[in-house]
């Protein structure tokens, strides 16, 4: 009893160590451990069909993906923007012109009218809720 017990927990080194996934068209695509997220640091990873992802993991350890092109500049930079939070909501600003794109839902903050592609998310813990 005791050893199946052992062999359900997860200790936090199983869980850094746990693939984190982006759920695109193609399906559910691997990208990188937990261990190589750090906070207030994105990470860009290519996509099946020649898009690109930004993946950022916040404080709490809850990781994010949206698209990393900025649709302001056509850029592929998002991955390398600041990350914060307003009213509660993580974002990340753009490097080159500074809007701000909520981390869950790819929306700009700073003008509704423009959003990016945001990806679920999970790893070997499960799916980060939408």
């Amino acid at each position: 009893m005791t050893t199946a017990t052992a062999a359900l927990a997860r200790t936090e080194e199983d869980l850094a160590a746990a693939t984190v996934e982006i759920r695109c068209p193609q399906g559910w695509v691997p990208v990188c451990t937990l261990d190589d997220l750090i906070p207030g640091r994105g990470v860009a990873a290519l996509l099946p069909d020649g898009t690109q992802a930004a993946l950022f993991i916040d404080r709490a350890g809850r990781p994010y993906a949206i698209a990393n092109r900025d649709p302001f500049t056509g850029a592929q930079v998002l991955s390398r923007g600041l990350t914060g939070s307003a009213d509660g909501r993580p974002f990340v600003a753009s490097p080159l012109l500074k809007q701000r794109f909520d981390l869950a839902s790819g929306s700009c903050l700073d003008d509704p009218s423009v959003s990016v592609p945001a990806y679920r998310v999970r790893t070997g813990s499960g799916e980060r809720p939408r």
